[in-house]
């Protein structure tokens, strides 16, 4: 089981509670860093502080959750440290664990149903990384970091 930071904007408070239930239900340790009702925020302070739980060591993984996701992602992007991957279907979930060693999952509570939502964060906590050639990748990405 796994230590798992969430945070979302009002958009994705309602998935995020659901997850908070089932992921904790699942036997994982949840951390709910906000927002806390469905009242109109801003997504970057909630999103940044997932990051910056992974980032940290607080978490072994993150989820951000807003309207679509895309904001949320380039938010907890903006940590050193992280690779927030946007996946609102299987596929990107699994290929951005498995090729990109992503730590935080982003998704878009207006673009994914509940059920399809649950899904995607089985298939992201699942997937492990593949290392290999993705590792070298991997690797460079974060070496893009220092270059700021």
């Amino acid at each position: 089981m796994s230590r798992i930071a969430i945070g979302s904007d009002h958009a994705g408070y309602e998935l995020k509670q659901h997850l908070i239930v089932l992921l904790g239900g699942q036997g994982h340790d949840v951390v709910d860093l906000g927002t806390d009702s469905t009242e109109s925020v801003d997504y970057v302070e909630f999103c940044a502080n997932v990051g910056r739980a992974v980032r940290d060591g607080d978490a072994e993984l993150g989820i951000v959750l807003g309207g679509s996701g895309q904001g949320e992602q380039l938010a907890a992007n903006k940590v050193r440290g992280v690779r927030a991957a946007l996946c609102n279907d299987l596929y990107t979930a699994r290929m951005a664990r498995a090729h990109n060693d992503a730590n935080v999952l982003s998704m878009g509570a207006r673009v994914v149903g509940v059920g399809l939502a649950e899904e995607i964060v089985a298939t992201f906590l699942t997937t492990p990384f593949e290392g290999g050639r993705h590792l070298r990748r991997v690797q460079q990405l974060m070496a893009l970091e220092q270059e700021f």
